[in-house]
């Protein structure tokens, strides 16, 4: 054991130049884990904030909230509970009786809770289980924004959550293909112990030990960079919009709110995650390499040629190709059973992993095919196509890395520019209004706006329901006051039924609702909480998810008007009907728009919340792309000091050499773009074959309009992303070119002299 010590240490000493990808690699990733970790812990345990609203009173009484509905859960009963958007208000006799204790003050803008100058002791005995009771910094969530809070924290603990996944998927990858690397070219080395009695499991001990000591350095020294990164992670989320303003991450692991417990600075659990899970990733990726140096015989000491031959075992190709048909069979039935699965967020950003992961597995047996299709002038361009060619594992292990950021950014983006892109043109084949009109707490002052045809004022709200008895479902609904002008001044895709059949006891439907037959009756809770039973009026088409239900008014509860679709009569100016529709509107920030302008402001290509979050992951990515390319073009350039003196001593210029090197980095990139952009055309096309499936072929029962809105389809087709993508293979071209050839300028100044 003492002897295996001795050597480890004494290699990373004198090879540290081969261990520094590794280390930055493990380091960077458990820094990104740790800052992660840290705005995870802060954004489930946020500070509670100051009461603004009520801040005057001590006790704050407010409806209950959440709908809790008793559902299956195995051979039990269990309660499944949803936060409902229209809570009904403290009811007339509570108010009364809470009058008695002292005054109650309300506010006319939002009636849904009061504030009571009262003991909080005598306002909990006289309410009970009618309504909540609020005391000290819980009455802020009586405030307006802590809805909207609640869901960006929401959002901020989702998106660091897949942000701590790619961080982990792309930390294994290159700590592994760093290993790997490292083991192909020190075959010889490995070959020698052999020839001096060095035993397969001596061989493996060693390897095993040189990454448990790189992986407690680099973890180490991650989890101080996370520390210090953590607040400006959160600077980051909070100027680009994606966490609320007063939204804090510590970087010593203390929680943020007072109602948490203190941790010291190495006892917190996103560090003991980090470092342990950076610990396990140096180790990991050791494991297959340390195997592979096992296998390694004596004779690899008498080696000369630098020609890779059997660049995979077998166990890879196995991995590999299990991970292909696991990825495309998976594609395949998601399109058969569920294509709107491929829509959402949470699976195409996930299910497009197991392709890549596949397709950079297979890299050394996928790079020669491509490399074969490369035709490059010259003795030069020769000479590149043939080493890139003899020595494929050095180009597999630029290639792999390039592969991967291309796929995440083609697929990753691609995925929501395009998803965006359906959703935009849905919206816009549904929408036959004219003028639009937004705003809270809407209402028309005139009984008619002239030149006008049908005017069709709704209200967002949602409705619950108990799917398979086992899960409460929310499902987004718009509540409408006039089914018939509705079928005027939009063009729904229903698949059967009417929605000018919609009255105050029926309800329009999808059909990705458990029950969606025409005339069979539902029961359902309504956005206030209540409980009904609705019969089916009509069935829309799935699409891209945002095809909700319809009710009516009467079963919004205390739903504002938040919009009015107005439709012209034929020859009617515009303008002078959107000047007299704004003069007969009243309620908060009224505007009224063109529908061409409603949607464009409504429904952009991709979210800026999602678009920033999507960036960050692939600046996760291409940060260790460019560490795997350095690390990869300065190791291989450090042992290429006989072969480049031999081209020196047969005639090639400085300038010849480093042409040479340019082009087999560049070659390398190509390559790895190449397969990049092969993985992301399997993933958009699964997307585009989704997208299709989820077409509606027609429309029933609304009028000639909405027919031929259903008709229309979702014909956006995918949108592939190519500026962020050439920008990932721009800075992935130009890190490999400069280490490679910097590397090995270094190495002949060096080594080898003018």
């Amino acid at each position: 054991m003492l002897t295996t010590l001795t050597s480890a240490w004494a290699n990373l000493r004198t090879r540290r130049h081969l261990f520094a990808g590794a280390f930055v690699a493990v380091a960077l990733g458990v820094a990104l884990v740790a800052s992660m970790g840290l705005g995870l812990a802060a954004a489930a345990d946020p500070p509670a904030g100051k009461p603004q609203r009520f801040a005057a009173q001590p006790v704050v009484v407010m409806p209950h909230n959440t709908l809790t509905v008793e559902v299956d859960r195995g051979p039990r009963r269990a309660h499944d509970s949803k936060k409902i958007p229209y809570p009904q208000p403290v009811d007339k006799e509570l108010l009364r009786e809470l009058a008695e204790l002292g005054a109650v003050h309300r506010d006319h803008l939002a009636p849904d809770a009061v504030g009571v100058d009262a003991s909080a002791a005598a306002v909990r005995e006289l309410v009970g289980d009618r309504a909540q009771v609020l005391t000290g910094a819980a009455r802020h969530l009586a405030d307006p924004g802590t809805e909207r809070d609640a869901q960006a924290v929401v959002a901020v603990r989702a998106m660091l959550g897949t942000a701590g996944g790619v961080s982990a998927f792309v930390a294994v990858f290159v700590t592994a293909s760093t290993f790997a690397f490292v083991v192909a070219l020190r075959r010889r080395e490995f070959g020698l112990l052999r020839l001096a009695g060095a035993t397969p499991g001596r061989v493996r001990r060693q390897l095993f030990t040189e990454a448990l000591a790189v992986g407690v350095a680099a973890s180490a020294t991650g989890c101080a960079l996370g520390s210090w990164g953590a607040p400006l992670l959160a600077r980051a989320l909070i100027d680009n919009g994606i966490a609320p303003p007063w939204f804090t991450v510590s970087g010593t692991g203390t929680p943020q709110s007072t109602s948490g417990t203190s941790w010291t600075y190495w006892t917190s659990w996103p560090f003991q995650i980090a470092f342990w899970t950076g610990l396990f990733v140096a180790v990991a990726g050791a494991w297959a390499a340390s195997r592979r140096a096992g296998r390694i015989g004596p004779m690899e000491a008498l080696r000369d040629a630098d020609v890779d031959t059997d660049v995979m075992p077998w166990s890879r190709r196995i991995v590999g190709a299990t991970l292909l048909a696991l990825g495309l069979g998976l594609t395949v039935h998601t399109l058969w059973t569920d294509p709107s699965a491929l829509l959402k967020r949470k699976t195409y950003t996930t299910q497009p992993m197991i392709l890549i992961t596949a397709a950079a597995a297979l890299a050394p047996l996928l790079v020669r095919p491509v490399l074969r299709l490369i035709r490059l002038p010259g003795a030069i361009g020769l000479l590149v196509r043939e080493n890139a060619a003899a020595s494929v594992r050095r180009t597999a292990a630029v290639a792999a890395p390039v592969l991967v950021t291309v796929a995440l950014a083609g697929s990753l983006m691609g995925s929501a520019e395009s998803v965006s892109a359906a959703k935009a043109q849905e919206a816009n084949e549904q929408t036959n209004a004219q003028l639009i009109a937004t705003g809270a707490h809407l209402s028309l002052t005139r009984r008619s706006v002239p030149d006008v045809a049908a005017v069709s004022p709704s209200a967002s709200t949602a409705v619950f329901v108990r799917e398979e008895g086992t899960a409460l479902v929310r499902s987004e609904a718009r509540a409408v006051s006039d089914p018939a002008a509705l079928a005027v001044t939009s063009r729904l895709p229903v698949v059967s039924g009417d929605i000018r059949h919609l009255d105050d006891r029926s309800i329009v439907v999808n059909e990705e609702w458990e029950h969606h037959r025409v005339g069979d009756r539902l029961t359902v809770w309504l956005g206030d909480g209540r409980r009904t039973t609705l019969r089916i009026a009509a069935v829309l088409a799935r699409g891209t998810g945002d095809n909700g239900a319809y009710v009516t008014m009467a079963n919004a509860g205390a739903a504002p008007v938040d919009r009015i679709d107005v439709r012209l009569t034929p020859g009617a100016s515009p303008t002078t009907v959107t000047d007299a529709l704004r003069a007969a509107t009243s309620g908060h920030d009224v505007r009224v728009r063109t529908a061409a302008a409603w949607l464009d402001a409504t429904h952009p290509r991709v979210k800026p919340q999602t678009r920033q979050g999507m960036l960050l992951l692939l600046g996760i990515a291409l940060t260790y792309t460019a560490i795997s390319l350095a690390g990869t073009q300065l190791m291989a350039a450090s042992v290429r000091d006989g072969e480049l003196r031999a081209l020196r001593r047969a005639g090639a210029t400085r300038a010849q050499v480093r042409w040479m090197l340019a082009g087999e980095a560049l070659v390398a990139v190509a390559a790895g773009t190449a397969l990049g952009l092969a993985v992301t055309a399997l993933n958009l096309g699964g997307l585009a074959a989704a997208l299709g499936l989820l077409s509606p072929e027609s429309g029933a029962g609304a009028g000639a309009e909405a027919e031929a809105g259903a008709r229309a389809g979702l014909e956006a087709g995918v949108v592939m992303p190519w500026g962020v993508v050439g920008s990932a293979v721009g800075v992935c071209a130009v890190v490999a070119v400069g280490a490679g050839v910097l590397g090995a300028g270094r190495g002949r100044r060096n080594r080898v002299g003018g």
